[in-house]
Parts: structure tokens; sequence; C-alpha cells
């Protein structure tokens, strides 16, 4: 039998407050970039609804987002499989929340509501990323949660057109869970293991959501056929693969590693405003004032919640 080292290590220095500021700040920038880019996504979802059926468009995202992460993703997988096979419990239940069924989703959510519907309603998922990181023993700190409830209250009253009266397409429904999946996955990934090198963890989670998902794409193509390959379909298709899923997700689980959930949660409220303006300038749907005072509320919210401080112990 090995003997166990009773012996303590050191705990490692702190890092020089310089160092510690900058690496918060490549959180927030990684955290906006993948918001951003994933703006785009829900518009995809929208312009595609009646095109591409949910699942093969999901399908297809995640085969294309395989192909442009291949030549980086499968010989860090290939150099990390044997650690990856003894986390593969954690690597499937990841795999299942972030690609399989979050995705799907959404793109089943694009049927029946709107982008902007879809954007305001997965704004919710920070609340569920920041209770997760609570629950966890972290503390918010009161700037994080004012900022967090000022842009929780622009989402609320966006969705509600300022009525306070929310009037739920099915399709929003489809997003809660969507939200629920996403918020979820954002939490697990603060336990990923530190010994999983970030591109072997997303090639593999890919790979994995691809495979759960490949049973659900056959059902799909046997009832209802394939659809047309076209530059209307094949463009946003591109978008959502390589955009979309390889530089945005990689973006993210770079940001939730140096910030944290809950803090790259307060950058992702800005999601709605980006949903809200793609939205308007693509698909033409309807931007009035109303909008525009709760994306006022949102980017506060964004900017109080996400400035920097001087860091509190427990």
């Amino acid at each position: 039998m090995a003997v166990l080292d009773r012996t303590r290590t050191p705990a490692a220095p702190s890092a020089p407050p310089g160092r510690a500021a900058g690496g918060a700040g490549a959180g927030l920038a990684l955290a906006a970039l993948a918001t951003v880019v994933w703006s785009g996504s829900f518009v995809t979802s929208r312009a595609l609804h009646d095109s591409v059926p949910p699942v093969q468009h999901a399908f297809w995202r995640w085969v294309i987002a395989l192909v442009a992460l291949a030549p980086f993703g499968l010989r860090a997988a290939w150099r990390q499989r044997a650690l990856l096979r003894r986390r593969l419990g954690y690597l499937t239940l990841a795999s299942l929340l972030g690609v399989t069924v979050y995705n799907t989703l959404v793109n089943q959510a694009g049927l029946t509501t709107s982008a902007g519907n879809m954007g305001m309603i997965m704004a919710a998922s920070p609340v569920l990323m920041a209770l997760y990181e609570r629950l966890g023993g972290a503390r918010l700190g009161a700037r994080r949660v004012t900022g967090t409830l000022l842009a929780c209250a622009g989402v609320l009253l966006l969705v509600s057109k300022g009525s306070l009266r929310p009037d739920f397409a099915p399709g929003d429904l489809w997003v809660v869970a969507a939200a629920l999946c996403f918020g979820s996955y954002s939490a697990l990934l603060r336990r990923r293991p530190a010994e999983i090198g970030a591109v072997a963890f997303l090639f593999a989670t890919f790979v994995l959501g691809t495979l759960l998902l490949a049973p659900a794409y056959a059902v799909s193509l046997a009832v209802q056929g394939g659809f047309e390959v076209r530059t209307g379909t094949a463009g946003p298709l591109l978008y959502v693969g390589v955009a979309s899923s390889a530089v945005a997700f990689f973006a993210w689980n770079k940001a939730i590693a140096l910030v944290g959930p809950a803090r790259a949660g307060v950058v992702y409220y800005l999601q709605p405003v980006c949903v809200a303006l793609l939205s308007y300038a693509v698909l033409g749907e309807a931007m009035g004032w109303t909008q525009l005072v709760c994306m006022a509320l949102i980017l506060g919210g964004v900017v109080l919640a996400s400035a920097t401080g001087r860091a509190r112990r427990r």
C-alpha cells in the first residue's frame, strides 16, 4: 500500500495585485466576447426555425464545431485520454447540459418565440450561477448583489414590456429550461479538474455531446426529413459551429476559470441587449423606448456588479 504523506504543503503565495486585476480583466473580457458571439446564435435559431429542424440544427452545429476544433483538440485529448476516461462521469454530465440539451432547447424555442425574448429569458441564468456559487460558500458582496438585482430588474421589465405582466409564448418555456441547463453547466465548470487542459476538455465535451445527440438526430431525420443545404442555411450553421461553439465556449470556460460563474454571469446580462440590437438589425424585430430603458438598467447593473473592488476576506 502507498504511504500517505501527512505533511502539509505550505500555501501558495497570493498573486500580486496587478496580476490578479489583470486576470479579472481578462476573465470579464472573455465572458463579454462569449456573450456577444452567443447573441448571434439566438438570431440564427430564429432565422432557421422554418428551414432546419431544431435537433438537426444542434447536431450539425456540433459536428462543424468538432471539425473546427480538431486540429488543436484531437492531439490535446489524445495526450490526456487516460485522465479523460477517469473523469468520464463528470464530462458526460457537462456535455449533456452544455452541449446536447442546452442548444437543442434554444433551437426548439426559436419555433414559437422571438430572438429578443430568447435573449431576455436566457439572462435569468446568471441568477442560478450566483446561487450555486453562494451555496458553495462564496461571498458575493453587496456591490455584486446590487448590480445583479438591477440587471435582473431590467430583464424582467424587458420581458414584460414594461407592464410587469409577462406574456409567455410556448417557446419562452423552452428557453426557461435552457437557462436552467446553462446555469447548471456554468456552475459545473467551476469543478472542472485542474489537470484537464481547456482544449482537451472542450473537445471531449463536444464529442460526447454530439454522440448523445446522435439518436435524437436519427429520429428527427426519419420523421421530419433532412433540410436543403444552401447559402441561407449553411452560413448560419457555420457561424454557430465555429464562432458560437468552438470560439465562444472556449472563451466562456476560460472566463469561468478566471473569475468564477457568478461574476462571469453578471456580464452575461449583456446578452439581451446584444440580441435585441441584432434581432432589430437582422430580423426586423421591434425595439422601442421600453427596450432602451431596460437596456440601460441591464448595462448599469453589469458595470456595477463587475467593477473590481478590494477583495473581501471571510
